[in-house]
C-alpha cells in the first residue's frame, strides 16, 4: 500500500473518538488494526528513512554546488584568479573585435571618419596593436597542452603577453604610466633634433620666432598657441617637413607616440598624425572637452603625451584646449607640426618631469 495512504489512515484513526460506535465496531477495529500493522512494518519505515537521507544528501549537494566557486577560491586562489582574468578578458576582447570589424566596414562605406565618435576612433586605433600582442597567446593555447604553459606565463607577464582587455584596473593604471615613461624619454632627443636643424632654417622673421620657441623650451616654459602656429610653414615645406626629417629624428618621433620605428617611418608618422587629427575633430564634433569625463580626459592626455594621472579635470581640459587650438589650424600638409606638439606643449610640464626624474 502506498506510504501516503498509510499515513492518512493512521491520522484518521488517531483523531477519531475511541468511544464512538464506529470506532467500537468490530469491522473498523479489524481495519485499523491492519493499518497500524502496515505502518509499523519495518519495510516502509526504512523507505521513509532512506528518503529523508536522500533528501538531505541532495540539499547538501546543492549547497556545495552553489558555494563551489568559494571552495575553489579557498583551495586554488591563483588558478581562480587566472580563470577570471582570461574568461573576462576574452569576452571583452571579442566584443571589441566585433566592434572593430564593424567599424572597418563603416569606414569603407562612409569613406572616412566623419561619422564616427571619439570612442570609436580610439578603439579603431587601438585594436590592431592589441590583436598583434594577444595573437601568440591565442595561437599557442590552441596547441594540445599548450594552454598549461602559455596561460601561467601570460599571467606572470601580463604587460608583455596580454593586452589591456586582460588587465585589472590597478594593472591598467600601472602599465599606462610605465608606457608613458618610456615614451617621454624620447622627448629630449626630438627637442635636440629640432635644435640641430635650426641652422638650416632660412633667415627671417619665422626663424626668430622659432629661436624664441626653442629658447623658451630650454628655459623650462612653453610657447603660446599663437607662437607655435607662427612657425607652421617650417613644418609644412621647410626643414621640419616629415620627408626631410633625419632617420634618427623620425625614429624618436615615432617612439614618442609608442609606435615601433623600424621601416617605413614616414608612412607611420603620417598615419599617426592622421589619426590624431581625426580624434581632435571628433572631440570638437561632440561638444568639446567640457563634455568629457575624467577617464576620457586622462586617456586623451595620455595619447598626446601628457601625464594626467594627478591632474584635475580643469587642468586637463585647459591643456587639451590648447592642443585643439593648434590642431584646428592644421591639415595633412602640416602633420609634422601636430606630431611635435607634445614637445611644444608638454615638454616642461611638471607631471611629465615627475615620471622622467
Amino acid at each position: 500500500m502506498p506510504l501516503h495512504r498509510v499515513v492518512a489512515v493512521s491520522r484518521f484513526v488517531t483523531q477519531c473518538n475511541r468511544s464512538s460506535p464506529v470506532f467500537q465496531s468490530t469491522k473498523f477495529q479489524q481495519i485499523s488494526s491492519c493499518r497500524f500493522i502496515t505502518i509499523e512494518n519495518p519495510k516502509y519505515a526504512n523507505q521513509l528513512k532512506n528518503e529523508k537521507l536522500r533528501t538531505y544528501i541532495v540539499e547538501r549537494y546543492i549547497d556545495y554546488v552553489k558555494n563551489y566557486t568559494k571552495v575553489l577560491e579557498t583551495r586554488f586562489p591563483t588558478a581562480m584568479r587566472m580563470y577570471r582574468v582570461f574568461s573576462v578578458g576574452i569576452k571583452d576582447f571579442l566584443r571589441d573585435l566585433k566592434m572593430y570589424i564593424s567599424l572597418r566596414i563603416k569606414i569603407a562605406k562612409d569613406r572616412g571618419f566623419t561619422k564616427m565618435s571619439r570612442q570609436e576612433i580610439e578603439l579603431y586605433q587601438k585594436m590592431p596593436s592589441d590583436m598583434l600582442r594577444i595573437a601568440p597567446v591565442l595561437i599557442l593555447s590552441a596547441i594540445p597542452f599548450g594552454n598549461y604553459i602559455i596561460f601561467p606565463l601570460a599571467f606572470l607577464k601580463p604587460r608583455t603577453l596580454l593586452c589591456s582587455h586582460f588587465w585589472s584596473i590597478q594593472q591598467r593604471a600601472e602599465f599606462t604610466t610605465q608606457e608613458l615613461m618610456e615614451r617621454l624619454k624620447h622627448n629630449k632627443p626630438v627637442f635636440r633634433a629640432l635644435q640641430a636643424k635650426f641652422d638650416s632654417v632660412p633667415d627671417g622673421e619665422t626663424k626668430e620666432k622659432l629661436r624664441r620657441i626653442l629658447g623658451l623650451l630650454g628655459s623650462g616654459v612653453h610657447p603660446t598657441v599663437s607662437e607655435v602656429l607662427a612657425c607652421r610653414e617650417l613644418f609644412a615645406k621647410g626643414p621640419y617637413e616629415l620627408n626631410k626629417l633625419t632617420y634618427s629624428h623620425a625614429g624618436h618621433l615615432l617612439n614618442m607616440y609608442g609606435v615601433k620605428s623600424g621601416l617605413l617611418r614616414v608612412k607611420k608618422l603620417k598615419h599617426k598624425a592622421f589619426m590624431l587629427l581625426e580624434l581632435d575633430r571628433a572631440i570638437v564634433r561632440e561638444g568639446g572637452v567640457d563634455l568629457m569625463n575624467t577617464e576620457s580626459l586622462r586617456y586623451a592626455c595620455h595619447l598626446r603625451g601628457l601625464n594626467g594621472s594627478h591632474l584635475s579635470n580643469q587642468d586637463m581640459r585647459k591643456w587639451l584646449t590648447q592642443w585643439l587650438s593648434v590642431s584646428e589650424h592644421l591639415d595633412k600638409e602640416t602633420y609634422s607640426l601636430l606630431l611635435h606638439c607634445p614637445v611644444f606643449l608638454a615638454y616642461n610640464h611638471p607631471q611629465n618631469w615627475v615620471l622622467i626624474y
